[in-house]
C-alpha cells in the first residue's frame, strides 16, 4: 500500500505531524525506532501541561495520532529512495511507499545524509548538524520535508510539536492543492 505521507520519527514533531495528517484524512504511516530523546525528559514548560514525563508525552501524542488512523510500525528507517512519483522507505522489517516523507528524526541526520539531502551546522547547543530546510519544511529533495530538531528548530517539545504540525499542514496543503486549515470548535 502506498501512503500519502510517511513520517520517520514519533517524538513530539513526528507524532504531531501524524496527528494533523491523519485527522485530515491522509493515509499516514509513522516509522518509529523508539529513540526519541524526549523519552528521557521531565517537562514542566509545555503549554497546557502542569508537568509530564517525556515517555508519557510521547505515548499521548502517538495515541492521539492513532485515534485518527495513523499507522505506526516499529523499526529504523535505513534507506530512503525516490520511487515513481514518491518514495520508498526501507527498514529492517520491510519497505514502505509514500507520496511524501516527513523527517522527524530528532538528533539524527544519518538517513538524510545517506539520501543526499543537504545539511548545515546546527545552532542549538549539542546539535552539530541539521537538515537544511526552508521555513515551510522543504528539504533539498523535493517531496521530503523536515520537522522539529532535525529541521533546526529549538529542541523544546512545545516548539518541535508545533513545527511538526506546521510542516504537516504544509504537506497536506500541497496534497490538496489549496491551503489546509484544521479548526475544531466546541460542541453546543
Amino acid at each position: 500500500m502506498a501512503y500519502d505521507i510517511i513520517i520517520i520519527g514519533a517524538g513530539p514533531a513526528g507524532a504531531s505531524a501524524a496527528l494533523f495528517s491523519a485527522k485530515a484524512g491522509k493515509s499516514t504511516l509513522v516509522i518509529d525506532n523508539d529513540q526519541s530523546v524526549t523519552k528521557r525528559a521531565w517537562i514542566e514548560n509545555h503549554y497546557g501541561v502542569d508537568g509530564i514525563t517525556g515517555p508519557d508525552l510521547v505515548e499521548i501524542g502517538k495515541k492521539q495520532a492513532a485515534k485518527f488512523g495513523a499507522e505506526f510500525v516499529q523499526g529504523k528507517a535505513a534507506q530512503l529512495n525516490q520511487a515513481g512519483d514518491g518514495f520508498q522507505v526501507t527498514t529492517e522489517n520491510g519497505t514502505y511507499e509514500g507520496k511524501y516523507v516527513i523527517l522527524a528524526t530528532g538528533l539524527s541526520v544519518d538517513l538524510a545524509e545517506a539520501s543526499g539531502i543537504q545539511t548545515k551546522p546546527g545552532t542549538e547547543p549539542r546539535i552539530k548538524t541539521v537538515v537544511d530546510a526552508d521555513v515551510q519544511g522543504n528539504t533539498s529533495l523535493k517531496g521530503v520535508w523536515a520537522a522539529g530538531t532535525i529541521a533546526g528548530v529549538s529542541m523544546h517539545t512545545i516548539v518541535t510539536a508545533g513545527d511538526g504540525a506546521k510542516v504537516a499542514i504544509n504537506v497536506i496543503s500541497e496534497l490538496n492543492g489549496t491551503r489546509y486549515v484544521d479548526h475544531d470548535v466546541l460542541k453546543a
